[in-house]
């Protein structure tokens, strides 16, 4: 049991790293990328087609060609039917529109929602090629960079459309579902899913527009033992957006900490990833056992607060869920119903 819960935190931060590698590294590529994917989303949504009244649902007239997050270029003769998804915020997207019905895999690491438990599984991080062949996708889905891009390549290869997305912020997030329902031909769920996302973004911003900048709360987050997030990153952003500093901020992407520079930097507020333990004790013990934290802010004030992994890591529908508990455990005042 202890072996397994080591193997869990050092899988789950190797999840998020690979999650959100393409989301910090190669600015200037993906400004270039994300760039072309939002010409291509303006192509796109010029191919489409109203049925009618300004109240009729759009759909999508095809072929449709569109260009995804890393610049590569996908047509598309009909709405997929089958559909394989290798990321678990892809399934997520998918079933959060409407999808389930053409969903024929989803990765070994998919739990959400509960019917994606019941789907063909297709690997995890070394994707079962043969499998993903044998259900005959029209159309393959995964985040950043999780799969190695031979394992890409084998697929193209063989003719299977994949399309790839790299979301470095909520709003990323939100174009990038209904990029997937412009594809499938599930316009009006997808924008239902990014109204919904909408307002759950402006309740945060709303509750802490009030804070001053001076006021600002200084957030330390940990998602594995040792290890942070810094600025050009998801949940950075989801710190910033949810009225904090991170505290973290001064440095890139993923990094192990400094035991004494965190110390220096007396956070408000720790979040920390609750499903991990280690040597049978949760992450908040381990934080709280830390030689000279016991006089950092928040452990003093018991403001060390475990969050859902999944909600925070996944740059997918729930996202925003996941923003909403972040402001919750910065400002609890604040985000009252």
């Amino acid at each position: 049991m202890k072996n397994w819960r080591k193997i869990w935190a050092a899988a789950l931060l190797t999840l998020v790293i690979m999650v959100v590698a393409g989301c910090g590294a190669n600015n200037s590529t993906n400004n270039a990328t994300n760039g072309a994917a939002n010409h291509s989303t303006n192509q796109a949504a010029e191919q489409s087609s109203n049925s009618g009244n300004a109240g009729e649902a759009q759909h999508t007239a095809y072929p449709l060609t569109v260009k995804d997050d890393f610049g590569t270029e996908v047509t598309f003769d009909a709405a997929p039917q089958k559909i394989v998804s290798l990321s678990p915020s892809e399934t997520e997207g998918l079933f959060a529109i409407g999808l389930d019905e053409q969903i024929v895999g989803v990765s070994d690491n998919d739990d959400y929602p509960e019917a994606a438990l019941s789907k063909p599984k297709m690997g995890g991080f070394q994707v079962n090629v043969e499998s993903v062949v044998a259900a005959e996708p029209d159309l393959v889905v995964v985040t950043g960079t999780m799969i190695k891009e031979e394992t890409i390549k084998s697929l193209t290869d063989l003719g299977i459309k994949v399309f790839k997305s790299n979301p470095k912020t909520v709003t990323d997030v939100m174009d990038h579902i209904k990029m997937i329902g412009q594809i499938t031909d599930h316009q009006a769920e997808a924008e239902q899913v990014v109204k919904q996302m909408q307002d759950e973004l402006n309740q945060v911003t709303e509750a802490v527009k009030s804070v001053k900048e001076e006021d600002k709360k200084e957030v330390y987050i940990e998602f594995s033992p040792g290890w942070t997030v810094g600025k050009g990153e998801f949940m950075d952003e989801m710190i910033t957006l949810a009225g904090g500093t991170n505290v973290a901020s001064d440095i890139e992407g993923w990094s192990q900490i400094n035991e004494e520079n965190i110390i220096k930097a007396n956070p408000d507020v720790i979040l920390y990833a609750k499903s991990v333990i280690e040597n049978d004790k949760t992450l908040a013990e381990i934080i709280k056992e830390r030689s000279g934290w016991d006089q950092i802010t928040a452990v003093k004030n018991d403001q060390v607060i475990g969050l859902d992994d999944n909600l925070l890591s996944r740059p997918g529908p729930r996202v925003t869920q996941g923003l909403i508990e972040v402001a919750k455990a910065i400002y609890p005042e604040l985000m009252q119903p």
